[in-house]
C-alpha cells in the first residue's frame, strides 16, 4: 500500500495551523511526516505556542509504576500516561499547580518544580535556606529531624514564637514545612516565581528558579490563597484581608488594599483570590462538610470530605466589602491546589459554563488520611447542585489529584530571560 503523499505547505503557514492546536492535537501532528515535526520544532523551540489549554487533571496509579504520571483530559475524556523523572511522583506530596508546573516535595523534604508533558525538572532551594528552619544531623551528616521556629504574626505584632521538631520522612514533614505553593512568571525578570504559603500559620516564603535559598515575608500571616498581576501579588487571609505585594525590589513592600470581612475564620471553608477576565478581584468560598459511610464517628477511615457550597464575591476594593455574585454567566471556575483559575467557556467548548471544577485541598486531611476517597467534582453554581467528573473516578487517592493547565514552556528559555 503507497501512502497518500500529503500536499507540501510552506513552514511559516504549518506553524500558524500547529499554534491553534491543544497539546495533545499538537503532538500528534508533529509525528505526521517530516515537515510538520520540522513546524513543530520550530514552534517549540521559539517558544511561539501560546494557545490556551483546557485543565487536566494530574494524578497517579498504583498500577501504572511509581514513576508514571496520568493526566486526565476534560476535552478528550481520556487518560494519558507520561513517566517522569525521579524522585517516584509517588512518592512525593504535590503542594501546588501553575501554568503547567508541579510544585513537588519528596519524602526526604526535597522540592522539584517539574513540567509533566515535557518532563523537565528542577531543583528548587533547600527547605534549610528558609528562614525559621534548622537542620539535625547524626554522626554521619544525614539530616534526621526538622526543627522549625513558627512566628505567628497579626497587624505587625509578633504574637508567639516557639520551636516545633519532627522526624524526617513521615507524612505530616511534607506539609509541616511547606503547605501550599504557586509559580508566576515575574513581570519585572521574566524569570518565574515560586511562592510557598507555609504552615503553621499561613505566611509566606518565595524564591525564583535558580536561587539558592528562599525569602520570608515576616510580619504577616493567615495567607490561603494569591494571585499576580502586573507585578504585584495579591494574597488574601482567612479573614478575607487582601494584601498587594511588590516583590521586586530588595525589601518586600505590603500594602493592605481591603481590610478583613469577618472576625473569625471558618475551620471548614477554603478561600481563593483571582483577578477575573473582566477585572474584578474575585474571593471564591468553598464549604466542605464531613460525611461518614459507616454509623461509627469513631472510624475515621470511613470519614467522607464533601464541598457542600461554592460562593463566587467580588471585592469591592473601595468600600472594602465583598458582594456576593450569583451567576458567572459565561465563565468556568477551577479551584483547588492550583492557581485558581477563571475562564470563559466559549473557548473551552468541553467546560461547563457557571460551574465550579474542583479538587480536595483540604491539607490536614489529606495527609492524614491519604487513604480516604479525594473529593472532586463539578459544582452547579446555580442550584448547588455537583456532578461526578468522570465514571468510574480511577485517579488514586495520595498523591492528592491536582488540576494542571497543559504547558509547552521550557525552563532553559525562562532561565535565559
Amino acid at each position: 500500500m503507497v501512502e497518500a503523499e500529503l500536499p507540501h505547505l510552506p513552514e511559516d503557514l504549518l506553524v500558524q495551523i500547529l499554534s491553534r492546536l491543544e497539546i495533545p492535537d499538537l503532538l500528534r501532528a508533529s509525528s505526521v511526516c517530516s515537515s510538520w515535526h520540522s513546524a513543530y520544532t520550530t514552534l517549540h523551540s521559539l517558544g511561539q505556542y501560546k494557545r490556551h489549554q483546557t485543565p487536566c487533571l494530574f494524578y497517579t496509579s498504583e498500577s501504572a509504576g511509581k514513576n508514571v504520571g496520568c493526566i486526565y483530559s476534560l476535552a478528550e475524556q481520556r487518560t494519558y500516561k507520561i513517566t517522569l523523572p525521579d524522585p517516584p511522583i509517588r512518592d512525593r506530596y504535590l503542594i501546588g499547580s501553575s501554568d503547567g508546573w508541579l510544585v513537588t516535595i519528596d519524602d526526604k523534604c526535597e522540592m522539584h518544580l517539574l513540567n509533566p508533558v515535557t518532563r523537565e525538572q528542577m531543583a528548587l532551594p533547600p527547605v534549610i535556606t528558609m528562614e525559621q528552619v534548622n537542620p539535625t544531623y547524626d554522626e554521619s551528616g544525614a539530616i534526621v529531624k526538622y526543627e522549625n521556629r513558627s512566628q505567628f504574626w497579626h497587624d505587625g505584632v509578633m504574637f508567639s514564637s516557639r520551636s516545633m521538631g519532627s522526624i524526617i520522612s513521615p507524612r505530616w514533614q511534607q506539609l509541616f514545612l511547606t503547605g501550599r505553593a504557586f509559580v508566576f512568571s515575574e513581570t519585572s525578570t521574566g524569570k518565574l516565581l515560586v511562592v510557598l504559603i507555609r504552615n503553621p500559620f499561613g505566611q509566606l516564603s518565595f524564591a525564583r528558579v535558580g536561587d539558592d535559598e528562599w525569602d520570608y515575608l515576616p510580619e504577616y500571616g493567615r495567607y490561603e490563597d494569591c494571585t499576580y498581576k502586573d507585578g504585584l501579588l495579591y494574597a488574601v487571609t482567612t479573614l478575607g484581608e487582601i494584601h498587594a505585594i511588590d516583590l521586586s525590589g530588595p525589601i518586600a513592600m505590603v500594602k493592605v488594599v481591603m481590610g478583613k470581612v469577618m472576625d473569625i475564620g471558618d475551620g471548614d471553608r477554603n478561600t481563593y483570590i483571582l483577578h477575573a477576565p473582566w477585572g474584578d478581584v474575585l474571593q471564591i468560598w468553598k464549604t466542605e462538610e464531613d460525611d461518614y459511610i459507616h454509623p461509627s464517628e469513631d472510624d475515621y477511615d470511613a470519614i467522607l470530605k464533601n464541598t457542600a457550597s461554592i460562593e463566587v464575591y467580588k471585592s469591592d476594593l473601595v468600600e472594602e466589602k465583598l458582594v456576593k455574585i450569583n451567576r458567572l454567566q459565561d465563565h468556568v471556575l477551577f479551584v483547588g491546589h492550583n492557581q485558581t483559575l477563571c475562564l470563559r467557556a466559549e473557548e473551552f467548548p468541553s467546560l461547563k459554563a457557571n460551574h465550579a471544577y474542583f479538587t480536595d485541598d483540604s491539607q490536614n486531611w489529606i495527609t492524614e488520611f491519604k487513604n480516604n476517597r479525594r473529593d472532586i467534582g463539578v459544582f452547579n453554581l446555580e442550584d448547588n447542585s455537583r456532578d461526578e467528573l468522570g465514571s468510574p473516578q480511577l485517579w488514586s487517592n495520595w498523591p492528592s489529584p491536582v488540576w494542571i493547565t497543559p504547558s509547552l514552556a521550557k525552563l532553559n528559555l525562562i532561565l535565559d530571560m
